[in-house]
């Protein structure tokens, strides 16, 4: 599938072009598990697919664990009617394991082979269709749970599978036609090495924002090895929009992750003078702050395209036009100057 109405770009070494923003569906997942983001609306969750795809988004990007498979059947619903012309890609990951049984527990990373081949079917069947374009790993293989309100690392169990072994079962689903392309999301440049020695890493998802500008170096080797790229939570979870402010966190419901993460407690005020300083670029370039930060995101060397998340069609409308905005250099001046001087954030200021 292609779009016209938006800038697109062909995604690593595979035959998709991809707009440069696409449709994330972590926050329509829904609560009542670990990492929820409050109660939604899936009529209106999906009315937030349709209007993404009708702005010219002509990819997904979804997992397994997001709603404990809520969103994965959200997507399936929102693309089941519409003509193949007109369907977008989907990309999907794979390697959080939750307990039924206890919801609300963090999942598990784990990447043993029958795993994966159980998970994968799942995700066809709840999506709907008979290949997935884009399957990609969620996070190495650990053998233990995932605490986004930590470091993200956790400990390692002496039962993790190797990634050569996990990786070599992403190459096979490739080969089997199970999936259109393999993907990496939250690997190490030295583990994607290691991926890159069994079989081509084809596009990698990194976190990538002014915030958290930590994946530079993960960035880097993908543009070296002619692997796409696509950054999640370019809007740092909703805190770049310039909608956000300490009274509207403060009123966040309880089962909303965000509660617990740093950047919403003890990182919140830097985070915040961040994004006000991010409305002058917006106001140059006569478009919204969440725009000007997506921007800044795509403009960074080797990045093919942008995850953006959306509840409501109208969330939509606030960040689209960000595939179009072309920062200048004294943009990106004045953000590297508002990253020093405002503290949010590590990493390099510069594309």
């Amino acid at each position: 599938m292609t779009s016209s109405h938006l800038p697109i770009q062909r995604l690593g070494r595979t035959d998709m072009d991809i707009t440069r923003v696409g449709f994330g569906s972590w926050a329509v997942s829904g609560s009542g598990w670990h990492f929820g983001w409050g109660d939604t609306d899936d009529s209106e969750s999906i009315a937030a697919i349709h209007h993404a795809l009708a702005r010219g988004v002509n990819w997904i990007d979804t997992a397994a664990v997001y709603g404990l498979g809520h969103s994965e059947e959200l997507v399936g619903k929102a693309i089941a009617g519409l003509p193949e012309a007109d369907r977008p890609y989907v990309f999907t990951k794979v390697g959080l394991v939750w307990d039924p049984d206890d919801p609300k527990a963090a999942p598990r990373r784990i990447m043993k082979p029958a795993s994966v081949r159980r998970e994968v079917e799942d995700s066809l069947r709840r999506l709907g269709v008979e290949r997935i374009d884009l399957y990609q790993v969620h996070w190495p293989d650990t053998g233990e749970s995932l605490e986004y309100a930590g470091d993200g690392t956790g400990a390692v169990s002496p039962n993790a599978t190797p990634l050569e072994e996990y990786w070599q079962v992403m190459a096979d689903l490739k080969a089997e036609g199970k999936v259109r392309a393999i993907g990496l999301s939250n690997h190490s440049p030295e583990q994607l090495a290691a991926a890159e020695r069994i079989a081509h890493v084809d596009v990698i998802q990194p976190p990538f924002s002014a915030i958290n500008r930590s994946a530079a170096a993960e960035i880097a080797w993908a543009r070296t090895h002619d692997a796409g790229v696509i950054a999640y939570s370019p809007l740092q979870s909703g805190l770049l929009t310039g909608a956000f402010s300490a009274q509207r966190v403060a009123a966040l419901p309880a089962d909303d992750w965000r509660t617990a993460h740093h950047d919403f407690t003890t990182g919140l005020p830097a985070n915040l003078r961040l994004a006000d300083a991010l409305r002058p670029i917006a106001e140059r370039h006569d478009t919204s702050v969440a725009a000007a930060a997506i921007a800044w995101v795509l403009a960074w060397p080797g990045i093919t395209g942008a995850i953006v998340g959306a509840r409501k069609p109208a969330q939509v409308d606030g960040w689209i036009g960000a595939a179009s905005v072309e920062l200048t250099r004294a943009d990106l001046d004045d953000i590297a100057t508002a990253m020093t001087r405002s503290g949010a954030g590590t990493g390099p200021t510069h594309p």
